[in-house]
């Protein structure tokens, strides 16, 4: 038996399937995994994902310890309730895990961190934590509930009090706020507009249940992925881990190496990778015939192999689609690549993702 959320028994009365995930037992679907799909694409869906890690970090010190643990620059977050994404790196630049950094208070900050990464990830940020005097707290009476598509926040609002309701519709793209006993973030892993909700675990039920009655569907992990992979989101452990970089994974944008004197973890491995010629980049393909590219399919191309990181059958494209890492002289869009699926290569075009975003095909 794995580790289970506090929405574990009514996911399994509400006929949910479920699977192991990085050690958790998780609704993989309700039914049919594309409905849940075109759900959350042109209504709302919700999705537990209580399994993620909340740690509050407190100490007089904390931004300045941010600052140094985190690759893009905790300084851009200027008004409480911001929130930036991240990767953590190692001195090497491998990526330790990407997260959601909230700004709450001058003293207090919230880190929202993968689930498979929780114990590595505590135990590095309380290492480096130590010289800042910084406390780390793991959350762990929390549970935390997405709601995801283009209905989605006026769904949640509508259970808040009118004042309250104003203020959660009031919340602007990555930004959070708490809201009665709700930490309410206008962000997602979908592509879509809506919000992600930390309450106290007891409370969990009652929202899910009361969002099911809205005619919100229910929405599981394979839902989330065809979702998250339309987007163009990497998701931890496939399209980066401790083996890749920022630079290598489509995530350059989310290192801040200005101001030049602000020394991060990692920073001095990604400056010489940064100055250097070659390498690998991260692409989207699109594949015209009917099959599914796969992780880890190889990927053939002029300048030598490529690795298919994430792939899927697209819902919304009705096609494959593809995150992958290809030689940065292959890299360029609209290029054409060979995809080797089951023994066959096939072609596939070089996008930019997003494919999706908003309900808009975007390749």
């Amino acid at each position: 038996m794995g580790l289970r959320t506090p929405l574990y028994d009514l996911h399994v009365a509400l006929g949910a399937r479920i699977v192991d995930f990085g050690g958790w037992d998780m609704p993989v679907n309700y039914g049919s995994q594309i409905e849940e799909h075109h759900a959350v694409r042109r209504a709302a869906g919700l999705f537990d994902v209580s399994h993620m890690c909340v740690a509050d970090l407190h100490g007089p010190h904390v931004r300045e310890f941010l600052r140094a643990l985190l690759a893009n620059d905790i300084a851009r977050l200027a008004l409480p309730g911001k929130a930036l994404y991240s990767c953590m790196l190692r001195e090497d630049g491998g990526i330790i895990d990407d997260l959601i950094a909230y700004f709450l208070e001058p003293t207090w900050y919230r880190l929202v961190v993968n689930a498979g990464t929780r114990d590595k990830d505590l135990a590095w940020m309380r290492a480096q934590a130590v010289t800042f005097g910084v406390e780390v707290r793991e959350r762990a009476e929390l549970a935390m509930i997405a709601v995801q598509g283009p209905t989605a926040r006026a769904q949640l609002a509508s259970l808040l009090p009118p004042p309250d309701a104003a203020a959660a519709l009031a919340l602007e793209v990555f930004c959070g706020a708490q809201i009665g006993d709700w930490f309410i973030a206008r962000t997602g892993y979908t592509g879509e507009d809506g919000f992600e909700v930390t309450l106290p675990a007891a409370g969990a039920n009652a929202l899910w249940t009361q969002l099911n009655a809205k005619g919100v569907r229910s929405c599981g992990l394979g839902a989330r992925d065809t979702l998250r992979l339309e987007a163009g989101m990497n998701l931890y452990g496939s399209d980066m881990d401790e083996s890749t970089h920022p630079l290598e994974t489509g995530l350059a944008w989310t290192v801040a190496f200005e101001p030049a004197d602000r020394p991060f973890i990692g920073r001095g491995a990604l400056e010489s990778i940064r100055g250097a010629a070659g390498g690998n980049r991260a692409v989207g393909l699109l594949l015209d015939e009917r099959a599914v590219m796969r992780s880890h399919q190889r990927v053939a191309t002029s300048a030598g192999d490529g690795l298919v990181t994430s792939g899927t059958f697209s819902p919304t494209l009705a096609r494959s689609i593809a995150l992958a890492r290809v030689p940065a002289a292959a890299a360029g869009v609209g290029g054409t690549v060979q995809v080797d699926v089951r023994g066959k290569l096939l072609d596939a075009r070089i996008v930019r993702p997003p494919f999706v975003r908003h309900g808009r095909v975007l390749v």
